[in-house]
């Protein structure tokens, strides 16, 4: 869960590396570091913290040099302390490394190839220049020992490597860990994402598993698994360098929830034959399972029940990071759709090799293009929203929804009605945009004091209750349950006590009644009722009006709300919503 980046050119590389970890602060991290090379000497500043702390020494005295690499930290093996921050060097000060993943035998190398090495940090990482010196030491060039420490490893990584006898050049390789090259004008790019060089490089080259890279300032080599040189595809990214940007807002999540209008259209924007055709495929499969965690995983919660409710087939969801004991089930025949929005969750991933493995067809939902779930499946259908900086997820979600729905209409030979209903909601979400902007931030504000909430929905909505439990978790910082409404009495309900908030989903359909016969009981314990309906009702103490939508489409008009309550919650604490501690946006180890 690290971003790592680096530069090699004609200008300073320091200025050009800091700025690209800024683009890589939405990753999560909890230090950060960057290294340059110059004059035969490698340069580094480094420290735990946010990455303003090392601002100060970006400078041409401090970090000389035209090649760079930068890394900001979210800490997995040793504590998040100065030494432990990235980049880390050989005994000689001589090579610089950043990595992100995880070496998982580091400590047999520590004690067996690297016995004699005297280690200064509590990381994994601090082996891989000490190899790298290793072999150097035994009269291989830095390219050949380079790549000969990729074969002493095993683990997750992407790797960026400086040595100061070679100025201009950068080493890089990649295993189950996201690596991207962007090629400039008279410099070249490499980074955990595009967003890292966004600005300066818009034709980029994907890294797959077991590839080591050589660049300089004029060119790229790469290289695979056995050190041949092979030509690869160059890609065009088409995101545009402002939906990077936070623009007039003061934080990414709320441009990204103000965004959701466009976000819904754009993800219409799929060939209607792909849908078709891999609708058709669906009906036919032996089992459908989508895989999937967090925010995407409550996508697929709503997909399943869209699949049930319009499309007339059953399906199921397995989390991400369970999916591998489910594996003996998932063979031939099977047809598993992967959620992510990077593409990049290790455990879809390693879920995704194993079904892919067995036989099974893979079907996946992406924000990235060119990330490695795209380049896994056999068939993608990408969301189109833009890049999402802010960690909590809010407009790729209603993406993910768009999709699922338009394969659910397509499996009911529908499509193109489906496709005007949502639009149709599109409108209706950017009238209610305006009016929550008005009346959420004094709720906010008023239970701003409540430590734990509730939040009951039943049929496709109790999703929605889980989603928006997890956003106010994520970035308010305070417990938050989300449960269908019919659960309340098996057991949580000896939890609710006078004020407890309970946020009750309950549009106008037909779990109207069933759910507030349940919220009844929630109110007679002395619970504080806010009711996310079409109209009022006795029973709630506070009532955030949605819209009407048809039923199916409810999620789209219900999650808007408590995405902004959530980001207010936030605000009203003093958190800032766009980096919830502990947290990151791209989760890249298992």
């Amino acid at each position: 869960m690290c971003g790592i980046i680096g530069y090699t050119g004609k200008d300073q590389a320091a200025a050009i590396v800091y700025e690209g970890l800024k683009r890589l602060e939405y990753r999560g991290y909890d230090s950060a570091g960057i290294a340059t090379v110059d004059n035969n000497s490698i340069h580094i500043v480094k420290d735990k913290g946010q990455l303003g702390n090392i601002a100060g020494e970006c400078n041409q005295a401090s970090l000389p040099g035209t090649a760079g690499i930068g890394h900001v930290r979210w800490a997995t093996h040793g504590g998040a302390t100065k030494k432990n921050a990235h980049p880390h060097c050989d005994g000689n000060q001589q090579i610089a490394v950043v990595h992100n993943g995880i070496i998982a035998n580091y400590e047999e190398l520590k004690s067996g190839l690297l016995a004699d090495c005297s280690f200064r940090s509590e990381t994994d990482t601090e082996v891989i220049p000490h190899i790298i010196r290793h072999y150097m030491d035994a009269g291989l060039c830095f390219e050949d020992a380079f790549f000969a420490m990729t074969k002493e490893l095993k683990g997750t990584y992407a790797i960026l490597a400086l040595y100061g006898g070679e100025p201009g050049k950068i080493l890089a390789a990649r295993k189950d860990a996201p690596l991207v090259i962007g090629l400039g004008e008279g410099a070249n790019f490499i980074g955990s994402d595009v967003l890292s060089f966004l600005p300066y490089a818009k034709r980029v080259i994907y890294l797959d598993d077991g590839e080591c890279a050589v660049l300089d300032k004029e060119s790229v080599k790469i290289y695979d698994a056995d050190h041949n040189e092979i030509t690869k595809k160059i890609d065009m990214v088409n995101w545009q360098w402002e939906e990077g940007n936070k623009g007039s807002y003061e934080y990414f999540m709320m441009k990204e929830i103000q965004d959701q209008p466009r976000a819904i259209r754009q993800a219409l924007l799929q060939d209607n034959k792909v849908i078709m055709k891999m609708a058709m495929s669906l009906i036919r499969a032996r089992q459908v399972v989508f895989v999937a965690c967090g925010t995407s995983r409550h996508a697929a919660l709503i997909g399943r029940y869209a699949f049930s409710k319009v499309g007339h087939i059953f399906s199921d969801v397995i989390m991400g990071s369970e999916f591998g004991y489910f594996s003996d089930s998932i063979e031939k025949g099977t047809i598993v759709i992967a959620i992510s929005q990077s593409g990049e969750t290790a455990d879809v991933l390693s879920g995704v090799r194993e079904a892919k493995a067995n036989g099974a067809t893979i079907y996946s939902l992406v924000n990235v293009v060119g990330s490695s779930l795209a380049r896994l499946s056999d068939q993608v259908l990408y969301l189109n929203c833009g890049p999402e900086i802010s960690v909590a997820a809010t407009k790729s979600f209603t993406a993910q929804l768009c999709i699922l729905y338009q394969l659910a209409f397509a499996l009911d030979h529908r499509l193109e009605e489906g496709q005007s209903k949502i639009r149709e909601i599109s409108l209706v979400v950017e009238s209610d945009l305006r009016r929550y902007a008005e009346s959420l931030p004094a709720l906010a504000y008023k239970l701003k004091g409540k430590t734990d909430f509730y939040y009951l929905a039943r049929g496709v909505n109790f999703a929605v209750a889980d989603e928006g439990a997890l956003k106010l978790k994520e970035i308010a910082y305070v417990h938050a349950e989300g449960m269908p409404s019919g659960e309340l009495k098996h057991g949580t309900l000896a939890l609710i006590s006078d004020g407890t908030p309970v946020f009750a989903i309950c549009p106008l359909d037909y779990t109207y009644e069933d759910s507030m016969a349940n919220l009844m009981e929630a109110k007679a314990r002395g619970a504080h009722v806010i009711g996310v309906a079409n109209s009022n009702s006795m029973i709630f103490d506070d009532t955030i009006k949605i819209s009407t939508s048809e039923e199916i489409l409810y999620p789209l008009v219900t999650t808007i709300p408590l995405q902004m309550f959530a980001y207010y919650s936030a605000i009203a604490r003093g958190f800032n919503p766009d980096k919830p501690r502990n947290l990151a946006k791209s989760v890249t180890v298992k």
